[in-house]
């Protein structure tokens, strides 16, 4: 028995390969699937299965490729519905890998057709389950994207989870192995560990919400404090259920070289510039109008969070970084990338043409001129909760994924001087590039955020109970 947990830090995504006596499956691959191709090869085995836990809304599954690459079906649990052929497996049902048995258990709550998958060892004992979004380390999955109205609503998703927990993953021994789809840092839950794996028997122990003693306690416990979602993520969960263009088209058409002329020949008011160079080379020079998503950060989660679908894009990269920019973008389901600067920025300032630029200032900076500078305007692009927690006295928090709305920045005046931060850097220079972008120029990037501010001496932090409890 081999098993490999892929993780994608980016994403907090985890997909899984195992293996048997010369056959292999994947639990929830992502769409770029080199790595599980790659695998099958070098250990001379046949994938044979193809599972998905759900249809997953972070991200764009790899189910299609893979399938269409290895002649391996797509299985999915029960009240699968989808507009390409797949296996949609009863509740109980086994299938064979090799000498191993893997049960497929439905797990409902998280969507209608979450499903569990318990992988039992060649004696027939069992090992491990992969439990998708329903069962986290330290969390459940999040009842809330799979409601329906009054027809189906958040709370009865949270006591079909409950249900799905304690009927199903609490028989199973303590020293099962829990590997679930995601980890610290995904949207997916709202408490998910920093460890990618666990057992049944610590969770019962120390997840949070298996605490609850009854299930109204649980509904309660796992609804409240719920984050908006991503506004990718019924985008992505949409592209899951009805299909997409292969990752080889994508890329065939993403990697087109542009030149200087060929590049601003592509430009309209609709195209997106994006420059995915490191945030703290973007503000030393770029493309007018460009948008800053650097793939130092959580570039797929901040792209999908922000940006357009169905919006043609060009990019601007480091030189040897254009495949990767366009796989993390198809990652969650951008397809429209029409090509890249051929030479980086570098080729558009030795062309001659204009530029922008972002002014950063040091944290010491912005607590110097903090008191004589009637205009000057805290602008804190961190989640709410983040200021919540500490913030400068007068500060304006305007969330990062928020300030595409034209409504939330609508306040924000020529005659101000902002000074933007968010908790390191990397955000704050998304948020001048989009502001650039609207035309508010006057502006200026704090380097290293809240955590450089935070030390100041004689610095004000306030701190919102309410926001808190």
């Amino acid at each position: 028995m081999f098993i490999k947990q892929l993780y994608t830090g980016c994403l907090s995504e985890a997909a899984y390969y195992i293996e048997s006596n010369g056959e292999a499956a994947v639990v929830d691959p992502l769409r770029d699937i080199d790595e599980y191709l790659q695998l099958a090869n070098e250990r001379k085995v046949t994938i044979k299965y193809i599972f998905e836990t759900h249809f997953h809304a972070d991200f764009v599954s790899g189910h299609l490729d893979l399938s269409n690459a290895t002649g391996a079906p797509i299985v999915y649990g029960p009240n699968t519905v989808t507009k390409f052929p797949v296996h949609v497996a009863k509740d109980g049902e086994k299938f064979s890998v090799g000498n191993l048995t893997i049960e497929v258990l439905h797990t409902p709550g998280h969507t209608l057709e979450s499903t569990c998958y318990l992988l039992k060892d060649e004696k027939g004992k069992d090992h491990c389950v992969f439990t998708g979004d329903t069962l986290f380390v330290g969390d459940v999955g999040r009842p809330d994207l799979a409601q329906k109205g009054a027809e189906l609503t958040t709370n009865d998703l949270a006591g079909m989870m409950y249900d799905s927990i304690h009927n199903k993953l609490f028989p199973l021994a303590d020293e099962v192995i829990i590997y679930p789809a995601h980890g610290a840092g995904s949207s997916c839950g709202k408490n998910l560990g920093k460890e990618t794996f666990s057992t049944i028997g610590e969770q019962k122990q120390y997840n949070y919400a298996l605490q609850a003693a009854t299930k109204e306690e649980f509904i309660t416990a796992v609804t409240t404090g719920i984050a908006a979602p991503p506004q990718y993520f019924p985008v992505n969960a949409r592209i899951n259920k009805e299909g997409y263009d292969s990752i080889n088209d994508v890329l065939s058409k993403g990697l087109t070289p542009l030149s200087v002329k060929a590049f601003k020949a592509e430009l309209n008011e609709e195209t997106i510039i994006l420059d995915t160079r490191n945030a703290t080379v973007f503000t030393q020079g770029f493309v007018p109008g460009s948008i800053s998503i650097g793939l130092e950060g959580r570039f797929a989660e901040w792209a999908g969070s922000i940006l357009p679908f169905n919006t043609p894009m060009l990019l601007v990269t480091e030189p040897g970084k254009e495949k990767e920019s366009i796989v993390r973008l198809a990652r969650v389901g951008f397809d429209k990338v029409k090509g890249y600067l051929d030479g980086g920025y570098d080729a558009w300032l030795k062309a001659g043409e204009n530029i922008d630029m972002i002014i950063d200032v040091e944290a010491d900076e912005l607590m110097m001129d903090m008191p004589h500078d009637t205009n000057l305007v805290i602008l804190d692009v961190r989640k709410v909760t983040e200021f919540g927690d500490g913030h400068l006295k007068d500060a304006v928090n305007i969330p990062l994924d928020e300030m595409t709305d034209p409504g939330n920045i609508a306040n924000l005046e020529d005659n101000m001087n902002l000074y933007i931060h968010c908790a390191g850097g990397y955000r704050s220079v998304i948020a001048a590039s989009l502001l650039k972008r609207q035309g508010i120029h006057n502006l200026r990037n704090v380097l290293g955020g809240w955590s450089k501010i935070k030390e100041q001496e004689k610095v004000e932090i306030i701190k919102e109970k309410s926001v808190l409890n």
